[in-house]
């Protein structure tokens, strides 16, 4: 039985994943904050699906409820094959106007949490020689849409620690892969804020109402019969994970393309041919399958 870490489980493509990981027949160690209070729905939910499914509590931006968490999965599991770095928060609105403290919240979820759970798992992947991360992009860590910036920020972040680190962890046997997902009808809209600055939204005038609008237009755009189904995202984190070390792709774009697609078929050459101009290519690497 293969052991896999979902994190951000409670909602979702990582309650999705967790479930049909389990179907698979992995050991899921779903893991999500205060599965006894706010998430105790969802708690029961997973574990009354499969008994290979295991809720874990775990707040991806607190370092100690990371090493905590992650040493009580190692010591019962033993190895970990598969990371998925789900976990995530958006705010939609004009950017100038969300606080240093609201970007900063973001980025602890976002990127600082990704790396936390990932510098957890490493040695004991790098140790077992195999292993896979799978952490969930998005089409805006390759682009930078109107009244997304701090959001799109922490994604093209994630986005540059992903793609270097595959290449320095790929001769340990360990893939590291981005999911680049569209928009998804999975209520990570809903998880959003405000703008904190309200004295700067004053002065931007009508355009001040467009990111709202917008937002309640995907809203239901995303709800209805033609909407792109989450399921595809899930199927994308089961499709990598049944492909050997070496044939993944760095980067799989699902739904919704923006013309990322594009943008990943023209750099990915170029951003993987950097092994051969520092001189590494016999010595690192993870060049793009």
């Amino acid at each position: 039985m293969k052991n896999i870490i979902i994190t951000g489980s409670s909602n979702g493509f990582g309650l999705k994943a967790a479930k049909d990981f389990a179907d698979k027949g992995y050991k899921v160690f779903a893991t999500m904050r205060n599965p006894s209070g706010k998430n105790a729905n969802a708690k029961a939910e997973l574990e009354s699906h499969s008994t290979h499914i295991k809720v874990v509590d775990m707040d991806v931006t607190n370092d100690a409820s990371v090493k905590e968490a992650i040493s009580t999965i190692l010591t019962e599991a033993g190895n970990i094959d598969i990371l998925i770095n789900n976990a995530g928060i958006m705010y939609l609105g004009i950017t100038e106007a969300f606080s240093v403290a609201q970007a900063k919240f973001q980025m602890e979820t976002n990127y600082f949490g990704a790396i936390r759970v990932m510098q957890a798992v490493l040695p004991s992947m790098r140790k077992a020689g195999s292993g896979l991360i799978i952490n969930t992009s998005s089409l805006v860590g390759r682009m930078s849409p109107p009244f997304f910036g701090t959001y799109t920020a922490t994604k093209h972040a994630l986005e540059g620690y992903s793609q270097a680190l595959r290449y320095e962890v790929s001769p340990f046997g360990v893939d590291i892969v981005l999911v680049e997902p569209g928009p998804f009808g999975t209520g990570l809209l809903a998880s959003g804020q405000a703008p904190a600055h309200s004295e700067v939204l004053a002065t931007y005038g009508e355009l001040a109402g467009v990111p709202s609008a917008m937002g309640e237009n995907f809203a239901q755009m995303l709800q209805s019969k033609d909407a792109p189904d989450p399921q595809w995202v899930v199927d994308a984190y089961l499709k990598l994970a049944d492909l050997p070390f070496g044939s993944r792709p760095t980067r799989t774009v699902v739904g919704i393309t923006w013309g990322t697609d594009e943008i990943n078929n023209l750099t990915q050459p170029i951003q993987d041919r950097i092994l051969k101009e520092m001189q590494l290519e016999e010595v690192l690497g993870g060049v793009s399958a």
